[in-house]
């Protein structure tokens, strides 16, 4: 369980709250341009825009949740299960692991529009990291400041979905949530009309009641509601340190507490960490559950021209 926002007030943010019940063993990690990244069914590359996100701690492949280029392409994955399906790999066209979708599309890709060139051909398949890291069910959102996508790997294929309202949670598919949304269209951030019948004298008694409906359980539709509703009706002065911080109020706000979801294993989803990428400047601010302090690694803290991947705590 996961929710992936956008948010454009002067500078372009991105970034995500990630749900789980355990911890992947999760750190920032910068991706040089020269660390060679070795895909498993279609040619390395050497040298690729340099990126910053999450990643599991693994020194040979950026295992990315989220991440952003220098170019100020972003992408997270989120999960997807029951849904998402993997292609077999055949050794034909353009063959990406599920695993290796974020830093092959932010290593070779500039803008959203660069990367619509590739997708018509990629086929995600379902290699796996290691023997005993099965590929994860995922679905992706794509964003840069002019254009954000959603990606669903399905039994029918990659389908690609324009997403104008810049949110992405879990199940069930994107055009779901997108059609949804028409049933909140009367949710108002401001005080609501009578409506309901002109020979009843009826008016609201607090303030806040333009929003009555609004869901506040913990599933992914819900989720997605609220966040949409809340990053559409955001005010913030146009400075970095307004934008960062409405930025996690909106994810607060979706945020999982421990105990308030179980899992069917009997485990807790928790808001492990919820991170904000200033696109433009590279600028990776997270926190984590356990802790509430925001923290900031941006990309020029390692050197782009080098050949190891950077890791930060």
């Amino acid at each position: 369980m996961c929710t992936c926002i956008t948010y454009k007030n002067k500078d372009f943010y991105f970034g995500r709250n990630l749900d789980i019940d355990c911890s992947f063993g999760e750190q920032v990690v910068v991706t040089p341009r020269n660390f060679s990244l070795e895909f498993r069914n279609t040619q390395q590359e050497k040298w690729h825009y340099a990126m910053i996100g999450m990643a599991s701690a693994d020194d040979r492949f950026p295992l990315y949740a989220e991440a952003v280029n220098e170019k100020g392409l972003c992408m997270a994955g989120l999960n997807f299960p029951g849904n998402a399906y993997y292609q077999k790999a055949e050794g034909r066209g353009l063959e990406i692991a599920s695993f290796e979708v974020i830093p092959w599309i932010l290593g070779r890709c500039s803008s959203v529009a660069e990367a619509e060139r590739y997708l018509g051909e990629m086929r995600i398949v379902d290699t796996a990291f290691a023997e005993k890291m099965p590929p994860a069910p995922l679905h992706w959102m794509l964003a840069d400041k002019e254009k954000c996508l959603v990606l669903e790997a399905v039994r029918e294929g990659l389908k690609v979905y324009e997403n104008p309202v810049g949110v992405l949670t879990n199940n069930p598919p994107f055009d779901y949530h997108r059609m949804n949304l028409n049933n909140y269209l009367g949710l108002s951030a401001g005080n609501p009309e009578n409506r309901f019948a002109e020979d009843l004298e009826l008016k609201t008694y607090a303030q806040g009641m333009g929003g009555i409906g609004l869901p506040g359980d913990a599933s992914s539709a819900s989720r997605f509601i609220r966040a949409a509703f809340l990053k559409w009706n955001s005010e913030a002065p146009e400075e970095e340190k307004a934008n960062v911080s409405q930025f996690f109020h909106i994810l607060d706000s979706v945020a999982m507490v421990r105990g308030a979801v179980v899992t069917e294993a009997g485990t807790y989803d928790i808001t492990t960490y919820s991170c904000c990428i200033n696109a433009a400047t590279g600028a990776y601010y997270y926190k984590t559950y356990d802790d509430s302090r925001v923290r900031r690694t941006d990309l020029s803290q390692a050197d782009p021209e080098g050949s190891v991947l950077c890791f930060f705590h």
